[in-house]
């Protein structure tokens, strides 16, 4: 029961701190800019990527021919010469004001990370600064091992991971802060 209450409590820490890194901090907007020409490009999409929603990569290879020594020469004079794009696209759109799905799955995401992380901080009779260097540690190999490739491999900019290694640290901290707290002060309990 102390590790649900932990992760409870960190879920809740985790998506205030969010709250506040992106609608008072900027911090989830970094390296994201406003199109020149909105409309050009949006019309653009839908007569270039067409009904499928997916994730676009331009210019693309088929990955089909990846193995096909003239196209991947093609592809890579395409390439260099072209500009790169990694697109998110959903041909139907979808008003993103309006959050009332995004915010119950942010928040459920925060609190089964927590749950995760609580577990961990809950094996052993750990101090507060070693459950705070647990928090610390698990921010750091989440943001290497998703946020670090997508910049390593699709080119995702550098401010925008950046900001969210100093989002993730600051807010497991936090949320860790609060979750070794309560794990310690239920050890001190039963003890």
């Amino acid at each position: 029961m102390r590790v649900l209450i932990a992760a409870i409590l960190g879920g809740i820490v985790m998506f205030l701190w969010g709250f506040v890194a992106h609608m008072f901090l900027g911090l989830g907007n970094p390296g994201i800019h406003q199109p020149a020409h909105e409309d050009v490009v949006l019309s653009a999409l839908h007569e270039g990527l067409g009904a499928t929603p997916g994730v676009y990569i331009l210019p693309s290879l088929d990955f089909n021919k990846w193995n096909d020594p003239a196209a991947r020469a093609a592809y890579s004079q395409k390439a260099s010469a072209s500009p790169y794009a990694w697109v998110v696209y959903q041909p139907q759109g979808k008003d993103m004001t309006q959050m009332t799905g995004q915010l119950p799955r942010e928040w459920a995401s925060n609190t089964l990370s927590a749950l995760a992380l609580a577990f961990l901080m809950g094996l052993s009779s750990f101090s507060f600064r070693k459950r705070l260097g647990i928090a610390v540690v698990a921010a750091l190999f989440a943001w290497l091992s998703a946020l670090a490739p997508y910049w390593n491999w699709y080119r995702f900019p550098e401010a925008l991971v950046w900001a969210a290694l100093v989002e993730q640290l600051i807010g497991w901290l936090l949320a860790g802060a609060a979750m070794a707290w309560w794990i310690g002060r239920q050890e001190r309990k039963s003890a």
